[in-house]
């Protein structure tokens, strides 16, 4: 009865899966890749320091031109009364007056850096209007301050005003060195996706490129302006003409691929690039990374391993080909790579790496092994963070199979949880657990219990029902399904468990057919609530139909228990020898199964 009453039960599924596309994907985060290219930025990323327009780009220089033309301001005492009021204003949550004050007293003494705290006052406050107008101030105070222009550029590409930015850039590109143009263009590109108007950007990107079209960074920019702003067809042309102008560039290569829509195309293109560049490790990386998105595990495994031979030490390579030889089940490999990865990490730490994925995946290893000690060694390395919470409730899990209830169950207890939900799954692992070890009545006692503090968690009132169920208290089983269909009328689960409690023990069987009916109509093709209805059927001697509807059920999901089922039906309408085949599957499938240990104690065969 567990598939069919708890076939909606995916919370309950704490434990960890092994390895899923989206962590396999993970493993390579921070590499660059098809889908983004290492020049590409997000729109809430500030903007990038433009390349300087004279040759001497040095910080001595830099701070040179800074401090140029920065007014001899005499810090009176009505000033400084009117900078720390504004300051403190500020802090307390004043934005408005701190600004105004701010931004007057730099028009007064007509000093840049006043002009920029105004600023600084307004981002904080999520005022772009008013930022911007600081920031206006700032830089006709101090024009040849880098940091006012990137401020500047920043805002008004996100207000989309490109006209008035375009000038900007055409500037730039005239005033840089020759040899830096054409990362220039590649950064002005970078700032144009942050335009909403994706064709409008497209349309400046093309005027300020046609100067420079000797150049393939021109073509590369304008590649990924088209295919921004949804032509695919002119983005693959520049590509392209990008990647014939210079062969063996990285970025042409990554741009191209990027741009083809056929993945399995964009793949054999990052390929004979390969052939041509085998030392390129960024489209290799890509290269690996677009072969797990299409889940040839293997393939990709085979990349990073070449990664890994020109870099023995890469974090990122030497994670990502655990997380890939887990998935292609080589749990030696895995161990071997994750455990160098832990070791090389603890050597040098970096904040930006938390060791804790690979810890629940070695976790799992040791688990599929069977070897709970081990598992609960790696779980037990998971400090605070994203991970923990969820790697205390494994330990509990692994400690209870490992014959230590009490002690998980004290586990789970210091558990407090920070939201509702972290404290209903403390909830329903103890249930669980309980119930794990057969000890039924005290698992509906911590769900009942549950209820009270969280009556109308549909998930919990749901786990509580099975427990109800399994408890043979009927009829709080029956009033927590009802609450949970009132809270959740979609929810087709409640109205299929209610339903075939009753045809299970033969009671009020219209009103069974009609909740199972209404569960189908939310899910048709659910094989455990076909099986239900063909259960229902059964009940009422319609033996025909029953059987129709088990055999749908059992193409759509071979389960022990729709098996069980089909051959009672089977039985009963005299095809013996086929009802004890599907028996005999069901007892291959879950040797365990109580419902057939049941069903053919009740009906007096034996296999």
């Amino acid at each position: 009865m567990k598939n069919r009453l708890n076939s909606q039960d995916p919370h309950l599924k704490i434990a960890l899966a092994i390895v899923t596309l989206s962590t396999m994907l993970s493993a390579c985060a921070g590499l660059p890749g098809v889908t983004s290219p290492a020049y590409a930025v997000t729109a809430e990323a500030p903007p990038a320091a433009f390349i300087a327009a004279t040759p001497e780009d040095d910080e001595t220089a830099a701070e040179k031109r800074a401090n140029e033309g920065l007014p001899s301001v005499e810090l009176t005492e009505e000033l400084m009364f009117k900078i720390l009021t504004a300051e403190i204003s500020f802090q307390r949550g004043g934005w408005q007056p701190a600004y105004a004050s701010m931004l007057a007293s730099a028009k007064e003494t007509a000093d840049p850096r006043l002009a920029r705290r105004a600023a600084e006052m307004a981002i904080g406050a999520k005022q772009p209007d008013e930022a911007l107008a600081a920031i206006r101030l700032w830089r006709a105070l101090a024009p040849t301050s880098e940091e006012a222009t990137q401020y500047y550029l920043g805002l008004i590409l996100i207000g989309d005003d490109l006209a008035e930015v375009q000038e900007v850039f055409e500037q730039r590109l005239r005033d840089v060195r020759p040899q830096s143009r054409g990362i220039l263009l590649l950064q002005i590109q970078r700032l144009l996706l942050r335009v909403k108007d994706k064709k409008a950007a497209f349309v400046i990107m093309e005027k300020l490129s046609a100067p420079y079209l000797d150049l393939p960074e021109a073509h590369i920019a304008l590649a990924q302006a088209a295919f921004a702003s949804n032509d695919s067809v002119r983005a693959r042309a520049e590509a392209v003409t990008a990647l014939n102008a210079r062969p063996n560039s990285d970025i042409a290569a990554l741009t191209l691929a990027q741009v083809i829509t056929d993945k399995d195309e964009a793949l054999q293109s990052l390929k004979a690039f390969l052939k041509a560049n085998p030392a390129s490790r960024e489209v290799r990386i890509a290269y690996g990374r677009m072969l797990v998105e299409q889940n040839q595990y293997a393939k990709a495994r085979v990349e990073f391993e070449t990664l890994l031979t020109a870099q023995p030490d890469d974090l990122t390579t030497l994670f990502a080909l655990g997380i890939l030889s887990t998935q292609t089940s080589d749990f030696k490999q895995a161990e071997k790579y994750l455990t160098t990865y832990l070791k090389l990490l603890a050597e040098q730490p970096d904040s930006a790496r938390d060791p804790a994925q690979a810890l629940l995946v070695l976790s799992q290893i040791a688990e599929e092994r069977k070897d709970i000690d081990g598992a609960l060694i790696y779980l037990a390395q998971i400090g605070p963070g994203e991970a923990y919470f969820g790697a205390q409730l494994k330990r509990a899990q692994l400690m209870a199979q490992g014959g230590q209830l009490a002690s998980a169950r004290q586990l789970l207890a210091t558990l407090s949880g920070d939201s509702e939900r972290e404290q209903i799954l403390v909830i329903q692992t103890d249930a669980q657990i309980l119930r794990d070890a057969n000890l039924q009545q005290q698992s509906f006692q911590v769900l009942e219990t549950g209820t009270r503090r969280f009556p109308e968690n549909i998930d919990l009132l749901y786990d509580f029902a099975m427990a109800a169920e399994k408890s043979n208290v009927l009829d709080k089983m029956e009033t927590a399904l009802r609450t949970v269909i009132k809270l959740a009328p979609d929810n087709q689960h409640a109205y299929n468990a209610l339903g075939y409690s009753l045809a299970e023990r033969n009671l009020r069987l219209p009103e069974a057919a009609k909740l199972v009916e209404q569960a189908l109509k939310l899910a048709p093709n659910d094989p455990f609530i076909l099986d239900s209805m063909g259960w229902v059927q059964y009940r009422q001697g319609k033996l025909q139909e029953a059987e129709d509807l088990l055999r749908r059920a059992y193409t759509l999901r071979q389960d022990a228990e729709i098996a069980v089922h089909l051959g009672e039906v089977l039985w009963v309408r005299g095809q013996k020898s086929d009802a004890q085949k599907f028996w005999r599957d069901a007892r291959t499938k879950d040797p365990k199964n109580d419902s057939l240990k049941s069903t053919l104690a009740r009906l007096q065969v034996q296999l």
